[in-house]
């Protein structure tokens, strides 16, 4: 699952990061209002954990276009210090799912992201699926045509970000971001990731999904331009 963090706060934000990459969410971050209506009118995320008081383009603002001009139904969790009932009641009519006051605990923020995550999937299964290649988010299971396959840990995030990005490019720097933050191992770390999780899903099969774009990235489709 993909979530979209939007603090301006260094320390929580890195917090947030942290605790809930360790969950398995992919986590995308901005510092300001404007840079994260950009991200989330943009992108695709599951979630937008979203703090009020924001430089730029405040929470009620980003939420409220996020909902009538972009037309975004993204669930979204407000964080903030301000706890009156008017101020609850305006972040709901702004359109956000849920509310969290500051300070708070990382655990009841992933107890509340879950929750709303399982309200606005009506308490389904979270399964991606590209082709006839199918990856269960909640067991971590991942199969082929009905033939299931084994991943490591570092095989299972890399193909739930090019899951979640298919058709689409994805770029190196992005994948060894998700993988491994600012602390990448080496240059060919993530060639050889790429190199066995291909062994896994595409080679026993005779249509391959991974596909390669040299000097750019890679993308997970039924075709390499992704069409």
């Amino acid at each position: 699952m993909r979530i979209l963090l939007v603090e301006d706060n260094h320390d929580i934000l890195a917090n947030m990061v942290d605790y809930l990459e360790l969950k398995g969410y992919v986590v995308d971050c901005a510092r300001d209002g404007l840079s994260g209506l950009h991200l989330a009118t943009s992108e695709h995320y599951d979630l937008i954990v979203l703090d009020i008081m924001l430089p730029g383009l405040d929470g009620y603002s980003l939420c409220r276009r996020l909902r009538e001009e972009a037309r975004r139904d993204t669930p979204v969790i407000f964080l903030t210090a301000r706890d009156s009932l008017d101020d609850r009641l305006q972040g709901f009519k702004s359109g956000a799912d849920d509310y969290l006051l500051k300070p708070f605990a990382l655990s009841e923020l992933a107890a509340r992201i879950e929750a709303v995550l399982r309200r606005s999937q009506g308490g389904g299964k979270r399964t991606l699926q590209v082709a006839d290649l199918c990856y269960d988010l909640d067991t971590l299971e991942v199969s082929r045509g009905g033939k299931a396959l084994k991943l490591n840990p570092i095989g299972l995030k890399l193909l739930a970000v090019l899951m979640q990005k298919s058709p689409h490019l994805v770029r190196r720097e992005a994948l060894e971001e998700a993988l491994w933050g600012d602390d990448c191992p080496d240059s060919d770390s993530l060639r050889s990731h790429i190199h066995q999780l291909r062994q896994v899903i595409d080679k026993p099969f005779s249509n391959p999904l991974l596909h390669t774009q040299h000097g750019l990235g890679y993308r997970l489709a039924e075709s390499a331009d992704g069409v």
